[in-house]
């Protein structure tokens, strides 16, 4: 018998139209979009449905809007198809933002004070750096050492005739599979660029992100994300979480916030997750919400567990036979 994690995927899984399948199927589902919508005193669910991509890819949409996706997948297979969470998943974990549906899968949030934080949380990371000082690089074929080593040469920036200065350069995201992301200051970043080709790696592309997400650059905003998370009611989860920045079992509300505002300008250590939750027993991830991003990458980690995709009408059905 398969031992489940399930999944929840982070900003890059979004696209107009998603979760309009299930919205016009199941009334579970509506309910989740319209509770959103109504904590948000916004019609999310118009952009989620009809974009435009511009809109839904911008911060403070797209987690909310991910967040409400995987969500009514969850409040589906709850009510259509009898799923147990607390039974079912022996464990749950979530990339970047997906930490926080996955703290709301497991009841950890209410789904409204789970949009509103993401809500916050998306505009405190838009604005504490100005547009343009910061992004985000791909780096692809790299082992960690290499792209530790590249953030560290990249990060010095030298001036003729003065003393060396350092920059901020990161890694925010082990995703596996020779895949890292790095953040920091926009010059660093393309200096970055430049000596991991050098020093041939397979491949760096910039990334099209508003913000230097992951990265100490960050601080203003877990500044913010502190201070919400402290007033917010935060419950035991009924399945243990794996965090981001420890790749290790939460379970306490006290440690969730403090983990939850680390993880604003700490590393997503996904791939150590992932070997964390296979070492722990699971042989079967399931991706709850949009997109597919996060079966891709744990394909590459541990191709010998199962990994399925369940977000969409089709997919819920297919999943549900085979319980």
């Amino acid at each position: 018998m398969s031992v489940y994690a399930f999944v929840f995927p982070g900003q890059g899984s979004q696209s107009p139209g998603m979760g309009q399948d299930l919205a016009d199927a199941f009334p579970a589902a509506r309910e989740v979009f319209q509770e959103v919508d109504d904590a948000l005193e916004e019609k999310l669910s118009k952009i989620i449905f009809e974009g435009p991509a511009e809109e839904l890819t911008s911060t403070e949409n797209t987690q909310p809007a991910l967040m409400a996706v995987s969500m009514a997948v969850v409040r589906v297979l709850e009510r259509e198809g009898g799923v147990d969470f607390s039974t079912r998943a022996t464990l749950m974990a979530g990339h970047s933002l997906g930490e926080y549906s996955a703290l709301a899968a497991a009841r950890s949030f209410g789904i409204a004070e789970t949009a509103r934080l993401l809500r916050l949380r998306g505009r405190a990371m838009q604005r504490a750096v100005p547009a343009g000082e910061g992004g985000m690089a791909a780096l692809i074929g790299v082992t960690p050492e290499q792209a530790q080593e590249v953030c560290e040469e990249a990060a010095v920036l030298k001036v003729e005739g003065q003393p060396d200065q350092r920059e901020i350069l990161e890694v925010a995201n082990d995703n596996g599979g020779g895949q890292i992301v790095i953040s920091g200051q926009m010059a660093a970043i393309d200096r970055a660029i430049v000596i991991a080709k050098e020093k041939g790696i397979k491949r760096a592309v910039k990334l099209p992100v508003s913000a230097p997400f992951h990265s100490s650059l960050m601080r203003p905003a877990a500044d913010e994300m502190a201070e919400a998370l402290d007033g917010a009611d935060v419950k035991a989860p009924i399945v243990p979480i794996i965090a981001n920045v420890t790749a290790a079992k939460v379970t306490s509300p006290d440690m969730i916030r403090e983990l939850l505002v680390r993880q604003v300008t700490g590393t997503v250590r996904w791939r150590e997750s992932v070997d964390a939750m296979v070492g722990m027993g699971i042989d079967h991830f399931v991706e709850i919400g949009a997109g597919k991003v996060l079966s891709g990458l744990i394909r590459r980690i541990a191709p010998e567990a199962k990994t399925e995709s369940v977000g969409t009408l089709d997919t819920i059905d297919s999943f549900l036979r085979t319980l």
